[in-house]
C-alpha cells in the first residue's frame, strides 16, 4: 500500500520537472525568436540554460542534471545549425557550450547526489535516535512506576503491620481496659496516617489544574505564619517575614500557592527542634517573584539534595515523602521553579520562582 508521503511527493516532483522543461523551452524559444543580429541577447540566453539544468541536477540529481542538458542540447543544436552555420568560429563556441552543459550538470548533479546520500543517512539516524530516545523514555517510565509501586508498597506495610498488631492484641478477653485504650490509640494513629499517606498520593497523582487570579504574597504569607505558629512556638523556632517595596500581585492560585509555603515552613520548623529562625521573603527577580523558605535547622546532606523531590523520598521517621513533591507539581503547573540549597551557615534555603503572569 503506498503512503501518503509518497502521494504527496509525487505531485511535487512533477511540477519541479515542468518548471526545468519550461525554462528550457522559454529559454530556446528566445533563441529562436530573435534576429541575429542581437548577439548580445543571444549570449544572454545562451546562459539561461544554466539555470534549468543546475536546478535539475539540485533537485534530481545527476541523472536528472544531465537529462536536462541533453533536452537543452537538443532545442540549442538546431538553432546553431540554422543560425550560426555561416559562422564558423562563433558556431564551434556554441558546441563547446553545449559540452559545458553537460559538465555544469555532470559536477553539480554528483555534488547533489552526495548532499541527498548524506541527508538521507541523517535522517536515519535521527530516526534512530528518536527510536533509541522513546525506548528510554518507556524504560525510565516503567522504573519510576517501579519505584514508585514499592515505595508506596514499604509505606503502606509499616501502618498495615502496626494496626494487625493491635487488631491482635485487642481481640484477646484478657487484655486490661488501660491497654485496650494504648492500642486503639495505635489504631487510630496508623489510620490517619494511612489516609494522610493517600491524600498526599492523590495529590501528586491527579493535581488539580490551578484556579489563577491575582494574589499578594503578604496576605500567603499571613495565612503559612497563622497555620505555623503553634508548631514553632513548640519547638522555639521565630518566624519573620521580609516583602519588598511595592512588590505586585502574583497571578496564582492561592489554596496552592499556600500548600507549598506551608508545606517548606512545616518541614523548616521540624529541622529546628531547638530553636532557631525561620524566614519568609519575598523579592521581584528575573522578571518573577523569588519566595525563600529559610531555616537554622540541621539541613540536608549535599548527597541527598538532588533527590529532594522525588516521591517517597524522606529524612523524617513519620514523613511520606510526597509533600515536596506535590509542592515540585504545582510550582510546576504554576510555570514557577523550586530548588533548594544549603546555607553556609547552615540550614537550607528553599527558592520558589513564579513568573508575575500566568504562563
Amino acid at each position: 500500500m503506498e503512503s501518503k508521503g509518497a502521494v504527496s511527493a509525487e505531485p511535487r516532483t512533477r511540477l519541479r520537472a515542468a518548471l526545468a522543461v519550461a525554462g528550457i523551452g522559454v529559454t530556446s524559444l528566445g533563441h529562436y525568436l530573435t534576429p541575429p543580429e542581437f548577439l548580445l541577447w543571444h549570449n544572454v540566453f545562451q546562459r539561461l540554460y544554466y539555470l534549468p539544468i543546475v536546478y535539475s541536477a539540485i533537485t534530481f540529481g545527476t541523472r536528472g542534471g544531465l537529462a536536462a542538458a541533453a533536452l537543452a542540447a537538443l532545442c540549442y543544436i538546431p538553432h546553431i545549425v540554422i543560425t550560426w552555420s555561416g559562422w564558423a568560429a562563433y558556431s564551434a563556441n556554441q558546441y563547446a557550450e553545449v559540452i559545458l552543459f553537460f559538465l555544469v550538470a555532470a559536477v553539480t548533479g554528483i555534488l547533489a547526489d552526495r548532499s541527498h546520500r548524506r541527508e538521507q543517512e541523517l535522517r536515519r539516524v535521527y530516526q534512530e535516535l528518536e527510536s533509541s530516545f522513546e525506548q528510554l523514555r518507556r524504560a525510565d517510565r516503567l522504573s519510576a512506576l517501579g519505584q514508585l509501586s514499592a515505595a508506596l508498597a514499604h509505606e503502606i506495610r509499616n501502618p498495615l503491620a502496626a494496626v494487625e498488631g493491635a487488631a491482635e492484641i485487642l481481640a484477646q478477653p484478657t487484655t486490661p481496659p488501660e491497654m485496650r485504650q494504648e492500642f486503639l490509640g495505635i489504631v487510630r494513629k496508623e489510620c490517619s496516617r494511612l489516609n494522610r499517606l493517600l491524600g498526599d498520593l492523590l495529590d501528586f497523582a491527579r493535581p488539580r489544574p490551578p484556579e489563577r487570579r491575582p494574589t499578594e504574597a503578604a496576605r500567603i504569607f499571613e495565612n503559612v505564619v497563622a497555620l505555623t505558629r503553634h508548631a514553632a512556638e513548640k519547638n522555639g523556632v521565630r518566624i519573620r517575614t521580609q516583602i519588598a517595596d511595592g512588590l505586585p500581585a502574583l497571578v496564582a492560585d492561592p489554596e496552592q500557592l499556600t500548600q507549598v509555603l506551608l508545606n517548606l515552613a512545616i518541614n523548616a520548623v521540624q529541622a529546628m527542634p531547638h530553636g532557631g529562625e525561620l524566614t519568609l521573603s519575598a523579592a521581584l527577580e528575573n522578571g518573577g517573584i523569588a519566595i525563600r523558605v529559610r531555616d537554622q535547622g540541621i539541613g540536608i546532606p549535599e548527597e541527598n539534595l538532588d533527590r529532594v523531590f522525588d516521591p517517597f523520598f524522606t529524612t523524617k521517621s513519620e514523613g511520606t515523602g510526597l509533600g515536596l513533591s506535590v509542592a515540585h507539581r504545582i510550582v510546576t503547573q504554576h510555570g514557577g521553579t523550586i530548588h533548594a540549597a544549603r546555607n553556609p551557615e547552615g540550614g537550607m534555603t528553599f527558592t520558589v520562582w513564579l513568573p508575575l503572569e500566568a504562563s
